[in-house]
């Protein structure tokens, strides 16, 4: 079995802002953005903040990439994800031109 050790996470800001990190603890990190223990952070002014999506990943690097990946998405995408409807997210990605992405390899929903 494989261990998963890595989460990538989308938060729901009091000013309807979307916050994508990533983390080795989710409950810990979410209690940072919640207590606004860091003040640079996006979170801090727009609390409160909600989790909404979060997915798991057996290596740091792939959480990384699927981070970064994320951050570049339209916030129509970003809920599509949250939502759980792939074909909204491949329909928005064909939209830019792009070929329709496979959920498989983005890790595992949690």
């Amino acid at each position: 079995m494989t261990e998963i050790g890595f989460f990538v996470y989308i938060l729901l800001c009091a000013d309807g802002s979307l916050y994508t990190g990533s983390t080795t603890d989710v409950e810990s990190r979410l209690e940072v953005h919640r207590r606004g223990l860091d003040p640079a952070c996006h979170t801090y002014p727009r609390r409160p903040v909600r989790l909404v999506w979060a997915g798991g990943f057996e290596r740091w690097e792939s959480a990384l990439t699927w981070e970064r990946q994320l951050k570049g998405w339209s916030r129509a995408k970003k809920m599509a994800l949250v939502n759980g409807d792939w074909d909204e997210i491949q329909r928005l990605s064909r939209k830019k031109g792009g070929p329709p992405k496979s959920k498989r390899g983005y890790g595992h929903e949690i």
